[in-house]
């Protein structure tokens, strides 16, 4: 029997009994289903922190308090242990620059901003120095950036996200229009392209004024943010050493004491990343891949029930020729196709429920490819692996006791 025919006969015995072949795939129909959309959510989720969160900029990585923080305990412990980033060390890390090519400095936190009656809560407001327009991922879509002056002079000005201007500034232009910050007039003088949301939660929400008006209005008291470029991505790692070279010996920390500050690159981020999803991602498709097996066991039950069903057909066969092969590669191949189909109708449902999950919860979905063709070897394999006892039993049946079965 060539193979084309093997699978044209499971294809007509498959279609022969449609609601039962249905029923019989959806264990394999739920089981890809949920995989594919376990691993479409964690890729989408990957690219997605990659482009949107652990960007930090053009060859940047920032100098903080804390650092990276994975737990209560922790974060106790160097709120204790590490001191505040000042001025001083932003003036510092420039001093002596030799794979630093630049960095700039901000202070943040959460306020109210106000125009005419209409205000705005909790808002993301930041202090920055001129320079940081150079270095962050911020890029201007009106209007143009703090300038140097403006931050020498503790100027009232402010740059604001698209948010902000769509929602105060909905039908004019928004420059050199006046806004409110503590009650104080700021005047706008630009505004950054939009760059949408992180899991429903909008990032054009953001006031940035000069870091010296900001210290004015907020007081100079506690730890900035410095973000630091290198002069080129090869020299990343070499920067971040002269940076720390640099935070110690102004901490007069010994040569085994720990650091009492943090360094955070996008590499960080994305192992962290890595390290929590990672986990998730494989207990979950772990956990869902015995609905691939529980399919398989129904297979091989409707398999063998199709074997006694068709024990006078199977003694035909093999009265007029048919050998044991012909009569397992038929078995196989219906019990392989029939799951195949499952895990195609489970891809399908897959990437339905994927846009819908992008659409309704605003979170990124990837369905890639190499998972697609993975989950459809995979319950393939499943169909192959489940078929082989039930096609044995029907090559082992005597012809003579076969034709005898009503």
């Amino acid at each position: 029997m060539k193979f084309y025919e093997s699978v044209t006969l499971a294809l007509s015995a498959i279609l022969a009994h449609k609601l039962r072949s249905f029923l019989t795939l959806l264990g394999i129909i739920f089981g890809v289903a949920t995989v594919i959309v376990v691993v479409s959510m964690v890729e989408g989720f990957n690219k997605y922190f990659n482009d949107k969160i652990a960007d930090l900029g053009s060859n940047a990585f920032v100098v903080n308090k804390m650092g990276i923080v994975t737990s209560l305990q922790e974060w106790i412990d160097r709120s204790k242990k590490n001191k505040d980033i000042k001025l001083d060390d932003y003036h510092a890390i420039l001093e002596h620059p030799t794979y630093v090519r630049d960095a700039a400095a901000l202070m943040r936190r959460r306020g109210d901003i106000k125009r005419d009656t209409q205000t705005l809560q909790d808002i993301d407001i930041s202090g920055v120095t001129a320079n940081m327009v150079d270095i962050d991922t911020i890029k201007v879509d009106q209007g143009r950036y703090i300038t140097p002056t403006e931050e020498e002079h503790s100027r009232y000005a402010c740059f604001i996200g698209y948010g902000i201007a769509d929602q105060l500034f909905p039908s004019v232009d928004p420059i050199d229009k006046e806004i409110k910050i503590q009650g104080l007039p700021f005047r706008v003088v630009g505004v950054a392209q939009e760059m949408g949301t992180v899991f429903g939660n909008p990032r054009d929400n953001f006031v940035i004024m000069p870091l010296s008006t900001y210290q004015n209005i907020y007081g100079s008291r506690g730890s900035i943010g410095i973000r630091v470029a290198a002069i080129g991505p090869e020299s990343i790692e070499r920067a971040q050493d002269e940076v720390r070279v640099v935070m110690r010996a102004r901490r007069h920390l010994n040569y085994n004491d720990a650091d009492n500050f943090g360094i955070v690159t996008s590499d960080a981020l994305n192992s962290l990343r890595e390290r929590i999803f990672g986990t998730i991602s494989i207990v979950a498709i772990g956990v869902t891949s015995i609905a691939l097996v529980v399919g398989g066991i129904v297979i091989m039950n409707i398999m063998l029930v199709s074997v006694t069903e068709r024990t006078r057909e199977i003694g035909i066969r093999k009265s007029l020729g048919a050998k044991r092969r012909d009569i397992v590669r038929q078995f196989l191949s219906e019990s392989t196709v029939l799951s195949l189909m499952g895990g195609c109708i489970g891809v399908a449902i897959a990437y339905g429920l994927g846009k819908l999950v992008t659409v309704f919860l605003s979170m990124p979905t990837t369905l890639p490819i190499f998972w697609t063709f993975m989950a459809l070897t995979v319950s393939a394999s499943i169909g192959l692996f489940f078929g082989i006892y039930p096609a044995w039993k029907a090559a082992k049946l005597d012809p003579i006791e076969a034709l005898r079965a009503d």
